[in-house]
């Protein structure tokens, strides 16, 4: 009987079960034709980081052993779990299409009962779920784990005929949900080789090693054991040699394929997905698997210099003093979910336009009007489906920026609107066009002048639909949207009218507008921009740059270049001061109080009510503040 063939016998070992104890059941079920349909994979957590209030799905055409094998790289959806109790919102925080290279469909007479048949490139191109089915199964997700009371591993599939979704499987999730709590891994790569290649990452971990290619299980006997394997996919028979691999490399497959959850359970390394690793590298090659970059998994050629390091999170200090994060990257964002911190007090919308967007607004609004066709072909590959190519920017942004929101929700978390001076706007895709050649852009046409001058006014509306996408449609209402580079209150108001006009009113449903603080002006004329905004942000950077007419950049004035200067204490102190008198709050964005615990005991005792840093600085910044706080006290 199949209780005790090789395969099962082996898993029994691995997992520690007795073989007595465990029976076969004959299961009666309705057939679903996903053959004609699609089907899929769903856990109730997120697989990598272990972020418990995310739902995953993976989807493909046709029958799902696709998808489980690897044998496919299929769409991937992430849906937020608190917002699905509320039928008018669509927390749907990622959408990403797979390859979906083939399908699996009943095979007509003959031995075989399935085959395998190419998709059309409709079916590539096209999501195998729309909207709301990925938010009925989001839900179906969230009622199986609050049944079993804990982290969920299903298979579904959707009916091709009466378009019904069934859940086929269930079973409980076996690694997240195990994971130590109070511990945390971060690595750093820190010199490397050219790249070879990008695929989805497993794991947040870097391995570098030596190839062992092998592209068929009857060969696994020649794997040299703490070999890289590099093959097209996996099933169960390659297990024994998946223990032995320092990493896993597959052309083939998603997030919840084969070669992903065992990688995932054994601790090891894997990209899955790379199309085409198997005739890109070679056997015996030297190169190094990084997987600390986020979502995307990178191979470099070459054995590159990493660091490793344990990060310790059981026993973080109270502080009265919120201490934020300042994150960027949504890819990367929910590895941090488990540190205690007050919320987010930067978000860079720049990283998401430069990275998920990558066109300029004013180039999708203006498509028709593009002079290079190298960038109207660049931006027809990136907004294929949309006919509106304007929403395909308010969709990317909001998504990209509803991860971060997600993270430490319902804590809060500041966006702050475009930052990107003329010449960076310029290298966008059809930028160039756009966007004028100043000496100085750093002092030039930036922040806040930008969002109601006439050129920018149109780009600047495409932001505040997708903050109002953020907030109305999703549900991040913890959201506060935050000003740079504001020079007047003159120039506050202006801006203030225009997020109006937008739909972005500040005190409307909650909504809180900040300003940042970086400019001398925002000091001077405090109470002026405290009747405007709801709080200050100060930006230490461009403040010390301005207060010290020090360019931050310049490596002839670098040890001018002082955050702790009498002159910029002043500053800091005084806008607190004055803010506070107003009513407003004060935080400020920078890493000064985590290289010198003397600045971090001059904001506590200015009265400072957050300090926002990078989450690598997190754990000492809060060390310092508590240690400044406590001295503060005597």
């Amino acid at each position: 009987a199949s209780l005790f063939t090789d395969r099962a016998i082996s898993y029994r070992n691995l997992q520690g079960f007795g073989h007595l104890d465990v029976a076969l059941s004959i299961g009666v079920q309705l057939m679903v034709r996903s053959d004609i349909g699609g089907s899929g994979v769903m856990f109730s957590i997120d697989t990598e980081t272990g972020f418990p209030r995310a739902v995953l799905i993976n989807a493909a055409w046709g029958l799902g052993e696709n998808v489980v094998q690897g044998a496919v790289t299929p769409d991937e959806y992430q849906v937020f779990k608190p917002f699905l109790d509320d039928p008018k919102l669509m927390p749907i925080i990622e959408k990403r299409i797979g390859a979906k290279e083939i399908k699996m469909i009943y095979a007509e007479g003959g031995a075989a009962k399935t085959r395998n048949v190419p998709t059309s490139q409709k079916e590539k191109e096209s999501f195998v779920l729309s909207d709301p089915e990925i938010i009925e199964l989001a839900r179906m997700a969230k009622t199986i784990e609050e049944h079993y009371g804990r982290p969920m591993d299903m298979e579904w599939a959707r009916d091709g005929i009466t378009g019904d979704i069934y859940i086929v499987q269930a079973r409980p999730e076996t690694v997240q949900s195990r994971a130590q709590a109070g511990a945390m891994k971060r690595f750093s790569i820190n010199r490397h080789g050219p790249e070879l290649l990008r695929g989805i990452s497993v794991g947040s971990a870097v391995a570098a090693g030596t190839t062992c290619l092998i592209e068929s299980v009857q060969d696994i006997d020649k794997f040299v054991e703490g070999a890289i394997l590099v093959t097209t996919q996996t099933d169960p028979d390659w297990v024994p040699i998946m223990k032995k691999a320092r990493a896993i490399i597959t052309d083939s497959g998603g997030r919840t394929s084969h070669a992903a959850i065992v990688s995932r359970e054994l601790g090891v390394p894997a990209i899955v997905g790379c199309g085409n690793a198997t005739h890109i590298l070679h056997d015996q090659q030297e190169v190094t698997v990084d997987c600390s970059q986020g979502d995307e998994g990178i191979i470099y050629d070459g054995l590159a210099e990493y660091t490793e390091e344990e990060i310790d999170i059981a026993n973080v200090p109270e502080t009265r003093t919120k201490v934020m994060l300042n994150l960027a990257n949504p890819a990367t964002s929910a590895r941090w979910w488990r540190l205690p911190a007050d919320g987010v007090g930067l978000a860079r919308m720049e990283f998401v336009i430069n990275n998920a967007v990558i066109a300029h607004p004013l180039a999708l609004l203006n498509f028709d009007k593009l002079e290079s066709a190298e960038d109207r072909a660049v931006i027809e590959r990136l907004t294929h489906g949309y006919e509106d190519k304007a929403q395909f920017f308010v969709d990317t942004l909001a998504r990209g920026l509803s991860r971060i929101a997600a993270l430490l929700y319902p804590n809060r978390v500041i966006v702050r609107m475009s930052d990107f001076k003329s010449n960076e706007y310029a290298e966008l895709v059809g930028g160039r066009q756009f966007e004028p050649d100043e000496e100085n852009p750093m002092l030039g046409f930036r922040g806040a002048s930008r969002y109601y001058s006439e050129s920018f006014r149109p780009a600047f509306a495409l932001e505040c639909r997708a903050i109002a996408k953020l907030r109305d449609e999703m549900g991040f209402r913890n959201v506060t949207i935050m000003i740079p580079f504001c020079r007047t209150p003159e120039e506050a108001d202006r801006v203030l009218e225009v997020l109006k006009e937008n739909g972005l009113e500040r005190g409307k449903d909650g909504l809180e507008v900040y300003v940042m603080c970086e400019i001398p002006s925002n000091v001077i004329l405090a109470e002026d921009f405290a009747r405007r905004f709801d709080g200050f942000s100060i930006g230490s950077n461009d403040l010390t740059q301005l207060t010290l007419g020090v360019d931050r950049d310049s490596g002839a004035l670098a040890e001018l270049f002082d955050e702790s200067n009498p002159a910029v204490k002043w500053m800091i102190r005084t806008v607190i001061e004055k803010a506070h008198g107003a009513g407003s709050h004060v935080g400020l964005c920078g890493q000064a109080p985590s290289n010198d615990p003397h600045f971090a005991r001059f904001l506590v005792e200015a009265g400072i009510d957050s300090i926002s840093v990078t989450p690598d600085s997190f754990l000492a910044v809060k060390q310092n503040v508590a240690e400044a706080e406590a001295k503060a006290k005597g």
